[in-house]
């Protein structure tokens, strides 16, 4: 059975400022070991100081297409020439807020990788969905899109983070045992078709995830970390939380 390094990936969303960058540079890379990855998701102009201060960067998001007329978009590979190293694709807002379809989600997954970028691939069902018994069929028909256009082997250079949108700063948290169920279904999914790519794949949780319930979260057998929305903006916490994913390994 592979080993899977912990990750904890902080999204920042619209949050952010050149201080904030001062303030939480030093506490990240302190908590920074061979025992995890880290990555911060800042806002674009901030994405070159955290990497100049030592951290490991990602955006938010990226263009489907590359260099051209698409006013206020960002290519990958402009993301890449400034240090960073992950983008985050299909996050539920902008699924949810800015219309992006499964397939376009799919594109913006392959331009990421065309460029040596790691697309975070984020899945999730709505709470109307999961009342309706719908969830597993939305992560898959999400997770599918990507394989459908890419190829199964390209998930092996990428990492799928489940987040529920019912609990994205919302202050409600799927129980372990309901993130786990879904983490399990995404890894047995994949191990149908390639149970070496499924062992190795990094599938993290995200959806309100604090320094309390991040240890018991962490500790089920397949989820490998936490993509942090608001907490990664407290120094106090954010690091709180890496050290519950340290604890796993």
């Amino acid at each position: 059975m592979a080993i899977r390094k912990p990750m904890v990936a902080g999204n920042w969303k619209m949050n952010g400022s050149k201080e904030l960058v001062q303030q939480l540079s030093d506490a990240i890379n302190n908590v920074k070991s061979d025992k995890i990855d880290v990555v911060i998701f800042p806002p674009y102009p901030l994405l070159p100081m955290l990497t100049a201060a030592g951290v490991t960067t990602g955006a938010q998001t990226v263009s489907e297409n590359e260099a051209g007329a698409f006013t206020g978009e960002v290519d990958a590979q402009l993301i890449k020439d400034l240090g960073g190293e992950y983008t985050l694709v299909g996050h539920s807002e902008r699924r949810n807020v800015y219309g992006e379809s499964n397939d376009t989600v799919a594109a913006k997954f392959s331009r990421a990788q065309q460029v040596g970028l790691t697309p975070i691939l984020c899945v999730g069902e709505s709470e109307e969905q999961r009342e309706q018994g719908q969830t597993e069929l939305v992560v898959a028909a999400q997770i599918d899109a990507v394989i459908n256009k890419l190829g199964l082997a390209a998930l092996k250079d990428s990492v799928i983070a489940y987040e529920p949108v019912w609990a994205i700063g919302t202050g409600k948290t799927a129980s372990p045992e309901q993130a786990q169920n879904v983490h399990k279904f995404i890894r047995d999914k994949i191990a149908d078709k390639n149970s070496d790519l499924a062992q190795g794949l990094t599938i993290l949780y995200g959806g309100s995830v604090n320094e309390k319930n991040s240890e018991l979260l962490f500790a089920q057998p397949d989820i490998d970390g936490g993509l942090i929305g608001g907490a990664s903006l407290k120094a106090g916490l954010f690091t709180a939380i890496c050290e519950s994913a340290k604890g796993t390994v």
